[in-house]
């Protein structure tokens, strides 16, 4: 017998109808923010960023392809890392194609960057299966800037992530535990892993000047993992105890 509420058919439908009640002024509230996030003052970007694409060197501004606006997935895969990391590499599989669309249809460019350097990226790139464009930012602060990789002296006295201090002290000497286990899964230490966080940025290009509008990072990405959308709307939903998902390829047969 479930533990959970079960009723008639007519007490489920009331139920929802005051959930959509809800729902919609969710996304009217989502409608507005999205509005406030355009309405950001924009920077004006002054350094001369360089990446390597599969393309060739390529600068920020070479990253907009001809296009007036570029989203920017800060991918952690730092120039140690054997594997991406597991959660980026989720997040990943959602990219596949989408690309297409925001060009052709929004005028937008779209990559990840990581400080990888680029073989190590098309390696692993190929094992995944992906399409979407990746450039490396080896050698390059951009990362470093946009608050998406750290340095050893910023992990010891306190960097900033998610426009707040934190403090990586408890985990640079944890080794073991779920997150000395995702390290290990990217061929790292704590703290070569924790060097990397995920996040992502948008850009706009105007009379040949680059400008900086937007980033989010930590649970402000969850919108852009498909996965969690679907499991928001499962019964029992994300029902985590804990980092569960994998890479792609690494399930067992028995997980399918």
């Amino acid at each position: 017998m479930t533990e959970h509420t079960v009723g008639t058919r007519e007490e489920w439908l009331a139920a929802r109808k005051e959930l959509l009640a809800r729902e919609k002024a969710h996304t009217r509230q989502g409608d507005e923010l999205a509005r406030q996030r355009r309405e950001l003052p924009w920077v004006r970007v002054e350094k001369e960023y360089e990446f390597e694409t599969d393309e060739g060197k390529k600068t920020l501004t070479q990253l907009f392809d001809g296009r007036r606006q570029l989203l920017v997935y800060h991918f952690m895969f730092g120039p140690e890392y054997e594997a991406g990391c597991p959660s980026c590499s989720s997040i990943a599989d959602g990219f596949n194609g989408l690309h297409v669309h925001l060009a052709n249809r929004a005028d937008v460019s779209f990559f990840a960057v990581s400080r990888a350097p680029l073989e190590k990226l098309q390696a692993y790139k190929e094992r995944m299966g992906w399409t979407f464009p990746w450039a490396s930012s080896f050698g390059s602060d951009f990362n470093y800037d946009f608050a998406a990789s750290f340095t050893p002296q910023q992990l010891r006295e306190g960097g900033e992530y998610n426009f707040e201090s934190r403090d990586s002290a408890p985990l640079l000497e944890a080794d073991s535990g779920p997150a000395a286990e995702t390290a290990a899964s990217t061929g790292t230490d704590m703290a070569e892993f924790l060097q990397e966080l995920p996040g992502m940025s948008a850009f706009a290009l105007s009379d040949g000047v680059v400008y900086h509008t937007y980033s989010a990072y930590a649970r402000g990405l969850d919108a852009l993992w498909g996965m969690y959308q679907w499991l928001d709307r499962a019964p029992k939903g994300r029902n985590e105890t804990g980092p569960w998902f994998r890479r792609h390829d690494e399930y067992t047969q028995d997980s399918r």
